[in-house]
């Protein structure tokens, strides 16, 4: 039944996918996921470790990622994994929930729809880094990947510097269209190019693939440049060059995952990188750390993907939608 939650909050509120979409934008899940990797840096939040398998059945991987956020007091999982066969049903690959609890009294709060909250937070992600990191002056933004999450990235992207120009390279160049509709529609020119263009050109560049080899190489990167690798949150995955995090001062959204699923595993495992020299860029949020130290230095940020951005956006959500009366509450 259709209610808004009283004060006392009884029932269990449902924030559909529509309704996440309505209430959360880049400005609220920017601002969720900067909170969070600030909480994190501080040890305000911490996530419990990650269950990710393959299920046998329909190439999927699923699992739950989870947290408590005592600053934000948000505690909750989410639900989910990667269906590749998706797309050809006219469903997005990503299919997940998040589920939030009562941390005073271990109560159910709130079942929210995880699919757009998944894909704007990853995008705010990329977004906080670029934010903290990258060169003021960045003029050219490079996109490597053009699947379904590369619109949000290159959406948020945008809003944080004055970017003149995109550039983008994807496996599958049939799919670059849909980048170049929505760099017309921000109005920046668009052009599609091979890896070494896109590294010689961009200032920023963004992976956001689901690949298991280095797409970018360490000396197709030009000095100064700030690498977010967005696509790298499973055991095996690879999207850049080991050489270039040791080439780089690598900043993560949580270390303990950089190096076990995170872009940064095989860095460390080939030792070309030392754990010890992986920033979490909350430290540059709380002013920890100083970021970006010069011009011409490369810096990387290892996008995980952590459960407690999911948390973050999804509580946004369900407390947005309550104060505008867009909620469904049910009792189980």
């Amino acid at each position: 039944m259709a209610n808004p939650l009283n004060g006392a909050g009884t029932g269990v509120s449902i924030i559909s996918e529509a309704v996440c979409e309505a209430v959360v934008g880049r400005g609220e899940a920017f601002t969720a996921v900067e909170s969070v990797f600030a909480a994190m840096a501080k040890g305000d939040a911490y996530n419990f470790p990650v269950v990710r398998e393959a299920i046998g059945h329909a190439d999927a991987l699923y699992g739950f990622k989870s947290g408590f956020d005592r600053a934000g007091m948000v505690l909750g999982l989410k639900s989910g994994g990667y269906w590749p066969g998706n797309v050809d049903k006219n469903l997005t690959n990503h299919q997940s929930t998040v589920i939030l609890f009562d941390p005073d009294t271990g109560k159910l709060k709130s079942i929210v729809g995880g699919n757009y909250l998944t894909a704007v937070r990853t995008a705010a992600s990329s977004a906080v880094s670029i934010a903290h990191l990258a060169r003021k002056d960045s003029k050219v933004l490079g996109m490597v990947g053009a699947g379904h999450q590369s619109t949000f990235q290159l959406r948020a992207a945008v809003e944080q510097r004055d970017f003149e120009k995109v550039v983008a390279w994807n496996p599958h160049p049939e799919y670059l269209p849909r980048l170049a509709e929505v760099a017309a529609e921000l109005g920046l020119p668009f052009e599609a190019v091979d890896q070494q263009t896109l590294g010689a050109q961009a200032d920023v560049i963004i992976t956001i693939t689901s690949a298991f080899e280095p797409l970018m190489m360490k000396d197709w990167v030009k000095p100064g440049t700030h690498i977010a690798c967005m696509g790298t949150d499973t055991k095996g995955k690879q999207e850049v060059d080991p050489e270039l995090l040791a080439a780089a001062t690598v900043f993560t959204d949580e270390v303990a995952q950089s190096i076990s699923i995170g872009e940064a595993q095989h860095a460390v495992a080939s030792g070309a990188l030392n754990v010890d020299d992986i920033t979490p860029v909350g430290d540059v949020i709380n002013g920890v750390h100083s970021g970006r130290s010069s011009d011409d230095e490369i810096t990387l940020f290892d996008g995980t993907g952590v459960g407690l951005q999911d948390l973050a956006v999804a509580s946004a959500a369900a407390r947005l939608a309550e104060e505008q009366g867009k909620v469904n509450v049910i009792d189980l």
